[in-house]
């Protein structure tokens, strides 16, 4: 066999080996993500009703929802907004709800004029009210410009949710209600975060149009 066609037939098996790894990787990845999404809902059920019951009661009483979050967690405060305002499964009135992640000259001026850990707390102080649902968004429960923006909501009397990861960090301190994902992959801990917004959309849609759900 001349060195050639050795190297094919070496290259084939190995190309042949990896595909058998990946395949195991790409199935492990989704039973890891499935299994995180089992656990932390047979864990934290009853937290999530209780922050569907406070959302319900402050729209209800006239009040918004505000999210914020960096990065990928910027991404879900942005979705999970959107699917407030707009519509989630059911056609019904739009919710008040919105991302303290979507205006970029705000974001950008107060980061240069002041300091990137204020560009939530800032647009906090400036749009919340009293009786609101603040909502951060961090995978390690440590961003500086989310618990800034928190503690900030519960001294102007906002009620506070943290969505966080790993051990839960500052943010599951110091909110009202958290709900915190138990693992170190922030991949699999931003999966289950988006997971958790919809089901607190739907939730809060069932509670809040019943006949509309029927």
């Amino acid at each position: 066999m001349n060195p050639p066609e050795a190297e094919r037939i070496q290259n084939s098996h190995w190309r042949i080996l990896e595909g058998y790894q990946m395949k195991d990787m790409i199935v492990q990845g989704f039973l890891d993500s499935a299994d995180l999404k089992v656990r932390f809902a047979k864990e934290n059920v009853d937290r999530i009703i209780s922050v569907v019951e406070a959302i319900t009661n402050s729209i209800k009483q006239g009040n918004k929802i505000i999210l914020f979050g960096n990065g990928g967690s910027a991404a879900d405060a942005q979705h999970i907004a959107a699917e407030f305002v707009n519509r989630f499964l059911i056609e019904r009135p739009p919710l008040p709800a919105l991302a303290l992640t979507t205006d970029t000259s705000i974001i950008t001026s107060i980061g240069n004029d002041s300091d990137f850990s204020d560009i939530f707390y800032k647009q906090i102080r400036a749009l919340g009210t009293k009786g609101d649902i603040a909502i951060g968004l961090s995978t390690s429960g440590n961003s500086l410009n989310v618990i800034k923006a928190l503690q900030a909501a519960k001294e102007m009397g906002l009620k506070t949710v943290g969505i966080t990861g790993k051990n839960g960090g500052e943010v599951a301190k110091i909110v009202d209600y958290s709900l915190n994902v138990a693992s170190d992959s922030t991949p699999r801990i931003q999966e289950v975060h988006i997971t958790i917004g919809h089901i607190i959309c739907e939730m809060v849609d069932y509670l809040l149009f019943p006949t509309r759900n029927a």
